[in-house]
């Protein structure tokens, strides 16, 4: 009996490695637990702090003034320069992150401009300025002008309204380039427009003032509010159409604003990569006139010839005396990236077309 009982209790002593072994157990098993509270806690902290954060910002969104949901718009010059001041010309550049901006002018190896000359190169789809001569020079603009006309009649005018030519849209300077109206002539809004922007005729871009605006005046100060949307702030429009006047000026980037602008109507790129337009309308007397107008860009009409794989969609051309022989042009690449070139007061046509080629030739390199 006694024998048992003594072998029972040495088969209950547990060994010193024994007891080692449950120890390290047991501290295993309390190790696991401190990480499992340690993980939740830090968990629920994290819980309660993106809560207060999302709650912040919430806050803060809606003191702003802003919505749950908003419609997400496309980029609009207009829009982003809205309201904008006319005295620094680098504010509004800065405004807009899909323009192109810089503040000072750009070398290019190829452009063969002459020093007195201004001009640009802009790749719209990088943003990006290639080339800047004499960006924010005052220049005249000429019938480069047109194109904020076009503008304004493509967005205010309703294209198939009759305009009654006046006498005022034919009094004009001599030697004017012209359509050919005559007072008492019966014209829709859309063939003024192009012959506005095919032919750069003065006539017409006075016609589409009269009608568009109520009078001249109203409608070169509905040219001005526009300019200023766009962040044009080195320019002054004293007419329609571009006609030589002191007071009726811009600069070399005023006019890739309004040319981008520009892009953004898509009637204006459909008439102004047209070579050539038949205008028709009705004389006072009931006689039905159709009038073949030419384009003033030499690309278009074949007089001159772009870089290879430059395609010309268009833009417009400006004359005077004082101005020059200027361009600004809409291409594309081979790649279909589009570009807006310029170049101001060339000597002659021909030269104008050379020193656009030599900016030109840069846009698929």
């Amino acid at each position: 009996m006694s024998r048992e009982r003594g072998n029972r209790r040495r088969n209950t002593t547990v060994s010193p490695r024994q007891r080692r072994s449950q120890a390290k157990r047991a501290n295993a098993r309390r190790m696991r637990q401190m990480r499992k509270r340690k993980i939740r806690n830090t968990l629920i902290l994290m819980g309660c702090l993106i809560l207060l954060l999302s709650a912040g910002l919430g806050a803060i969104y809606l003191l702003k003034g802003g919505q749950l949901s908003r419609e997400t718009l496309s980029y609009q010059a207009a829009r982003e320069f809205s309201g904008i001041s006319l005295n620094d010309h680098q504010k509004a550049g800065s405004l807009a992150a899909d323009l192109c901006v810089t503040e000072e002018d750009v070398t290019l190896e190829s452009a063969d401009l002459l020093p007195q000359q201004q001009g640009a190169l802009f790749d719209l789809d990088n943003q990006k300025v290639l080339f800047g001569q004499g960006l924010y020079d005052k220049v005249y603009p000429a019938s480069i002008t047109k194109i904020m006309t076009g503008m304004l009649a493509l967005q205010y005018g309703n294209m198939d309204e009759i305009v009654t030519i006046s006498q005022e849209n034919v009094t004009l300077e001599s030697g004017s380039q012209v359509c050919g109206f005559q007072a008492g002539d019966k014209v829709t809004l859309d063939e003024l427009v192009h012959g506005l922007l095919v032919y750069s005729g003065n006539d017409a871009a006075s016609a589409i003032a009269e009608h568009v605006g109520g009078s001249e005046a109203a409608f070169v100060e509905q040219m001005n509010a526009y300019a200023k949307k766009l962040g044009m702030t080195g320019t002054h429009f004293s007419n329609p159409h571009g006609l030589q006047d002191e007071e009726h000026y811009t600069t070399p980037y005023d006019i890739y604003l309004m040319l981008n602008e520009a892009l953004t109507y898509e009637e204006f790129t459909e008439i102004t990569e047209l070579s050539s337009y038949t205008i028709t309308y009705e004389r006072a007397d009931g006689t039905e006139v159709a009038t073949p107008l030419e384009s003033t860009d030499h690309y278009l009409t074949g007089e001159s010839t772009p870089p290879k794989d430059v395609t010309v969609l268009g833009g417009k051309t400006g004359t005077t005396s004082l101005a020059g022989n200027c361009l600004a042009l809409i291409t594309q690449n081979a790649y279909g990236k589009p570009f807006i070139s310029i170049v101001m007061g060339a000597d002659t046509k021909e030269t104008l077309y050379q020193q656009m080629n030599s900016l030109l030739e840069n846009i698929n390199s």
